[in-house]
């Protein structure tokens, strides 16, 4: 009896190794495909949380910084200069209107003094 227990529990315990297998490997692929992956990330994560370098992106916020101020450098000197050319044409313009309002002050004159003259000759 001991030697038909002994062959009966090996066949037992082979059918259990032909069910458990396939099993096995489904569970290794499951935990490899979904598990595995979320272990990854979560580890990455910390390990970028604890990581005593700077970041990289630091030196971008820098760099925005000195080009607006090289943009607003630049744009300040085109305003400087458009400032002054416009302070000189203007000064051109006041010399041009004073001439002109000159010159209609004497014609004014004159046609006051042609028609003053006429009364003048009519009385």
């Amino acid at each position: 009896m001991a030697g038909q227990a002994k062959v009966a529990t090996a066949q037992r315990i082979e059918d259990a190794r032909y069910w458990a297998a396939p099993r096995l490997e489904e569970a290794a692929h499951r935990v490899e495909d979904e598990i595995a992956p979320k272990v990854s990330h979560m580890m990455t994560k910390a390990a970028k949380k604890i990581d005593p370098s700077p970041p990289k992106s630091r030196r971008w916020p820098m760099i925005m910084l000195m080009t607006g101020a090289a943009v607003g450098g630049m744009g300040y000197l085109f305003y400087r200069r458009n400032a002054q050319q416009w302070t000189e044409h203007m000064k051109d313009s006041a010399s041009d209107a004073s001439q002109w309002v000159s010159d209609k002050a004497d014609k004014t004159a004159q046609s006051a003094d042609k028609v003053a003259g006429k009364i003048d000759d009519q009385m």
